[in-house]
């Protein structure tokens, strides 16, 4: 990577050439490495931006924000980055909730929107499509994940033994190492509260797909989805928005990264 630029605590990475600007957002328990290939995919024709987390790169102290800190720091990087465009947004897991609340509130700063396995799970409609087993394997990891947040500062190896395990019951297979407590302040956010909670964020079925061109990705082997099928009928017909299933889990971008990338190249370059 090039030198980064520095905001606000935050090493943030600039790649790539093109007019138009890509921000890339991971999500749990993942970093920036995990648009490797993408960029690699797309370098030659656009922009590509992508940052940590605060709080989930292990080299730094621990660092939580709320969602107005984390829509403040998105804005600033945007802003810096592509100070007279709007930039395109590729999301995944957290990085999801936190790129369309951005989108939301700064509906001028995004021309479109990449959404990765993370759909409308703030909607009634997909709180009532979970069956109760679906509902408790949910509050199970979450839960569990959220705890550990809760008792890292005072058990750190407890509470690190405790993210990794989830981490591999989920399917995540990255190496112990790069995943720690210090990341899981999103499930805090959901289950405790903390930081302000996540009570008020923006209904995903009342932006993508409403005024805001979408590409929604999502893996079909997993023992949940994490969208409405109301929802995906209603991206499918949208003007300028695509839906595409792979058959992968939920980290789709590393089990298929072939049809992955090709999908998210094909359609950012016939809606550029």
């Amino acid at each position: 990577m090039n030198n980064p630029l520095q905001i606000d605590g935050v090493d943030v990475f600039v790649e790539g050439e093109g007019a138009h600007t890509v921000v890339m957002l991971h999500g749990w328990p993942d970093t920036t490495v995990l648009w490797d290939d993408t960029v690699a995919a797309l370098r030659d024709g656009y922009r590509c931006v992508r940052f940590c987390l605060p709080g989930f790169d292990l080299a730094r102290p621990p660092r939580a924000l709320s969602v107005d800190a984390m829509s403040g720091l998105m804005r600033k990087i945007v802003d810096a980055v592509s100070p007279h465009e709007p930039v395109t947004l590729v999301l995944h897991d957290w990085g999801c909730l936190f790129g369309y609340e951005f989108a939301a509130r700064h509906a001028d700063r995004v021309a479109r929107v990449v959404g990765v396995d993370i759909g409308d799970t703030s909607s009634g409609a997909y709180l009532k499509g979970l069956g109760g087993k679906e509902k408790l394997m949910i509050a199970y990891y979450q839960l569990c994940l959220a705890l550990a947040w809760k008792l890292g500062p005072v058990l750190p190896g407890l509470a690190n033994r405790m993210s990794r395990y989830m981490a591999r019951m989920i399917g995540c297979r990255n190496p112990p190492e790069r995943i720690g407590w210090q990341m899981n302040y999103p499930y805090a956010m959901q289950w405790f509260g903390a930081l302000g909670g996540l009570r008020g964020v923006a209904r995903v079925d009342r932006l993508l797909g409403v005024g805001m061109p979408a590409l929604y990705i999502y893996g079909r082997r997993k023992p949940f989805m994490f969208h409405s099928a109301r929802w995906i009928d209603q991206l499918t017909r949208a003007p300028g928005c695509e839906v595409l299933a792979l058959e992968t889990g939920h980290w789709v971008m590393r089990q298929k990264p072939l049809e992955f990338n090709t999908c998210v190249r094909a359609w950012l370059d016939q809606s550029t």
